[in-house]
Formats: structure tokens, sequence, C-alpha cells
């Protein structure tokens, strides 16, 4: 993890304020902007499988409702994932993990999978997505980047593939956060980008680690946020910034 390897600007669920969110669409549309490095959700359909999506239900982002962890991956490919979000994505489905990883490692990205958890599902979650990671990043020089907001989800990942590298993601600088990172041998504190100001980055770096900030829209908080030392911007406004400026 010397030198760190993943690009500065990663673009959020894809480009998921231009596409369809966690779609193939969403990563295509990211990639012909430039960017080079990507997050997505990631949770287990019925079956195991693991696939794209953020919600604990389809509601919001298909055409079918009900929980996501209801359908196995059969029902769940031939969903409508894109005609939400407007009629020139109609009928793009969701996407699997394989998917994604093949379209990140044939074109060179970065991947930062957020293990997103139906509740109850933490521990298989992070046990599944971990094997799934191994498999389809065997001999990658660059892997995925595993996140999660469940630490659960985190030590099973651990448990599973430990030489993966893992992140803990926060919406608050509770009690114990670094130190919690730290025992799940984390590389990385992926938080709220609020919550990053100098002394909160100065924290993660002297406890060895790297502070990524999401989700960053506007070029006074980007500009904030690097002046703060932070590594990496997780951000929606794919087309207001350019990750050249790396």
């Amino acid at each position: 993890m010397t030198p760190w390897p993943y690009p500065r600007w990663i673009a959020h669920r894809g480009a998921g304020r231009l596409a369809p969110e966690n779609t193939l669409a969403a990563f295509r549309e990211g990639a012909r902007h430039g960017w080079r490095a990507f997050e997505c959700d990631v949770k287990l359909s019925a079956d195991g499988v693991p696939f794209l999506l953020h919600d604990a239900t389809l509601d919001r982002t298909t055409n079918a409702r009900g929980a996501a962890a209801a359908l196995a991956w059969s029902e769940l490919s031939r969903l409508d994932a894109g005609g939400w979000h407007g009629r020139g994505f109609a009928g793009e489905p969701p996407a699997s993990l394989a998917a994604i990883a093949a379209f990140v490692r044939g074109n060179g990205f970065a991947l930062n999978v957020e293990v997103k958890p139906t509740p109850g599902r933490e521990r298989e979650t992070g046990e599944v997505v971990a094997e799934h990671a191994v498999r389809l990043w065997a001999g990658a020089s660059v892997p995925p980047l595993l996140s999660s907001f469940q630490p659960v989800a985190l030590e099973a990942v651990r448990s599973r593939a430990p030489q993966l590298p893992r992140a803990l993601l926060l919406d608050a600088l509770r009690d114990g956060w670094l130190e919690q990172a730290r025992a799940l041998d984390c590389v990385a504190v992926v938080a709220m980008y609020a919550l990053l100001d100098a002394a909160a980055v100065a924290r993660i770096h002297d406890a060895g680690l790297k502070a990524l900030a999401y989700t960053v829209n506007d070029p006074s908080v980007a500009r904030w946020l690097t002046g703060n030392g932070v590594d990496g911007l997780i951000s929606d406004a794919v087309d207001r910034f350019s990750p050249a400026s790396d």
C-alpha cells in the first residue's frame, strides 16, 4: 500500500447523478468524463450473488418493489435499473460485482467497494464479497479497496481475505473511531467531508492511514479538504471536476 495506489478523485456510484447509479451505464459515463477510480455499493442477492445496490429495497432505483435480499440473482438481473433515471437508460439491468470487476480491470481503473449489507447479513456479506474480490482481482496490480460502515462486515473481510485493503466508513467521529480502524487493520478512513478538518486528518495520518472524504461536490469544499491533506475525494460531480487534477 506504499505508495498509495488510488487516484485522488473517485466517482460516486459510478457517475450516479448523470446516469443510473451503481450500473455499468454510470461507470461508462464516469469513464467518458475521464475518471479513473470509482465507488459502488455491494450487497447480496437471496442466493448469495454480490451485486450493486445502495438501498435495502428495490423501490427507488428499479422497476420492482420490496427487499432486494428477497430475490435471487436470476430475478434481480432481469429488472430495469435505469428507467427511473430517464428514458434513455430504460432497460439498463442491475450490475453484478463480476461485471463491474471486468469493466474496471479491463480499463485499468481503480475501485472502492462499499460493503453495504442488508441488515442481519453483515458477516455473510463481508465474507462473500471478500471471496469474490480475491477471485475477480486475481493477479491485479491494484486491488479493490473494501470499505464499510459496519465493523462486523470489515472483520469478515479481514477473516476471509486479509490481503485486501480495508477502510472504515464514518458519518460521525464517535468515541474510539480511530482505534477501531486500527484494530481492523484498515489502510484508510473514509469520512463525511465536514468531519475532516486538519486535526482529524493529522490524527489519521499519524496512525499511518489515509483520509478520504465523501461526498464532495463543491469546488470550495474540495480546495478546503485538499488543504487539510485529504488523500481522496469521492464525488457525484463528475462533469464539474477534472480528475486530471490529481
